[in-house]
């Protein structure tokens, strides 16, 4: 099987600092894989609150996650606080790539790093929407 493989961009648009409680750490002694989506849910809802946004609601049509993809690069444990960088990239008409980072803060080691496709949807029609032209213009690529 193919590793995957993700490429991050020079700058993000967004960071913000999440703590590791004990609630996401594993029996390994280090953060779970499901906990890592959880702190990059969390992240993810800061970046859209940041611009101004919500995720049901950015300048009208919400997102839904298409897809997600990770790669781990070195352990994580309670008590660090990790730095989450946003960017987006590879826009289409519907949606575009989030791409995201985390660090700790304090040694800058880079945890993990991964990707959510998100399309844009308007929840009254339960249907697909376009990429509003202001989220284009405050984090597109």
């Amino acid at each position: 099987m193919a590793r995957i493989r993700i490429e991050l961009p020079e700058t993000f648009v967004f960071s913000t600092e999440v703590p590791i409680y004990i609630q996401h750490i594993n029996y390994g002694h280090h953060l779970d894989n499901a906990a890592l989506l959880m702190l990059v849910a969390e992240a993810r809802v800061r970046f859209f609150k940041h611009f101004g946004w919500s995720e049901m609601d950015v300048d009208g049509p919400g997102i839904i996650v298409a897809d997600v993809a990770a790669q781990y690069r070195s352990e994580a444990f309670h008590g660090e606080t990790l730095v989450i960088g946003f960017a987006t990239a590879d826009f289409h008409e519907h949606g575009c790539d989030l791409l995201w980072q985390l660090n700790d803060q304090a040694s800058g080691r880079e945890v993990a790093r991964g990707k959510h496709g998100i399309v844009f949807f308007d929840y009254a029609t339960r249907s697909k929407a376009r990429v509003p032209a202001s989220f284009i213009a405050k984090v597109g690529a």
